[in-house]
């Protein structure tokens, strides 16, 4: 049995990001807070509608692949591999790997990182029953504080960012993540990295704003939320969920729209926050990459790739990278 979960994110941690965020110009909120209960649901929801493929193409790959990815990684280091997840949820798609550690291995140890404690909880009594000899180790904290308690788990070691979710930092972030991911793992450690490739923006724009409206009501959760632990007074329908294509980034965007002018008492924080008519909160980006572009974050993050895994459309790759140490 796992050890208590951690509240996801402290109560002062999430106190001074909304101020921050709702502070400033333009306004930004940052994604952790999409991941309470509700939307940790909505989130599930989302990965099962026809528009959002990218969960599907990357459950394909890992059908098709694990077991490959296993053996490879296990024959550089001999033992049992460590698998570590930076955002895990659910982990239903790393079920399938696990099942492939457990064919090469026999056991293994999984640590799932996620700030929904949440996600975490159903995905380790779901492991717990499906896979009884993988140890499940549950951190319900930030990526930057999980780094500081993973360092105990030997090589060889797998570390999973999967589900696309790199592409919700700027690249330099990004890349400073994988540093200090691969910093705080010396010895054998392996990256697995999902990315969306860059197709049609019509399509891209369409799986984060799908016709049921379930992305919708996943981004203005974020304002329930705040409603919730900040005491805050946003009028849920005065706001319109945007989905928009940054050509210049490569990427998609998503907003919360001011419907009119309006001012929000935030008690919590002692604030008040004025929006003016089509005014927005940044909530999301998500980055679609060219194979360059991945090659060039993982360089800079202390990655090799060894290994490219596709879907069979092409829409979806996962890289299997290497740490190197610096000249090598």
């Amino acid at each position: 049995m796992s050890p208590p979960l951690r509240p996801s994110v402290p109560p002062a941690t999430l106190a001074e990001d909304v101020r921050r965020g709702l502070t400033s110009a333009p306004k930004t909120l940052p994604p952790y807070l999409f991941y309470d209960a509700a939307g940790s649901r909505l989130y599930e929801r989302i990965t099962e509608l026809p528009e959002y493929y990218l969960t599907r193409a990357e459950r394909e790959i890992f059908v098709a692949h694990s077991a490959e990815i296993v053996d490879r990684v296990a024959r550089s280091v001999p033992g049992p591999l460590g698998v570590i997840e930076l955002g895990a949820g659910s982990a239903s798609k790393t079920e399938i790997l696990l099942r492939a550690v457990l064919a090469r291995h026999g056991r293994g140890l999984y640590l799932p990182i996620d700030v929904s404690a949440t996600a975490l909880t159903q995905a380790e009594s779901r492991l717990r029953d499906s896979l009884p000899q993988i140890s499940v180790r549950p951190l319900a904290m930030t990526h930057a504080e999980a780094l500081r308690v993973i360092a105990d788990v030997a090589p060889p070691r797998l570390v999973l960012f999967i589900g696309s979710s790199v592409g919700n930092l700027p690249d330099e972030e990004a890349s400073a993540l994988l540093r200090r991911t691969r910093d705080a793992l010396p010895g054998e450690t392996w990256l697995l990295l999902g990315t969306d490739l860059r197709t049609s923006p019509d399509v891209h724009r369409a799986a984060y704003d799908d016709a049921a409206g379930v992305t919708a009501a996943f981004n203005k959760n974020i304002l329930t939320r705040i409603n919730r632990d900040l005491g805050a007074h946003f009028d849920i329908d005065r706001f319109r969920h945007v989905a928009r294509w940054n050509e210049g980034a490569s990427c998609v965007e998503m907003h919360l729209e001011s419907i009119g002018a309006q001012k929000i008492a935030v008690d919590g924080l002692g604030l008040f926050v004025r929006f003016d008519a089509g005014e927005t909160i940044h909530t999301e980006s998500s980055a679609k990459y060219d194979l360059p572009r991945v090659d060039r974050l993982l360089s800079a993050g202390g990655f090799r790739v060894e290994a490219t895994y596709y879907d069979a459309t092409r829409r979806f790759v996962l890289h299997l990278a290497r740490a190197h140490e610096a000249g090598r």
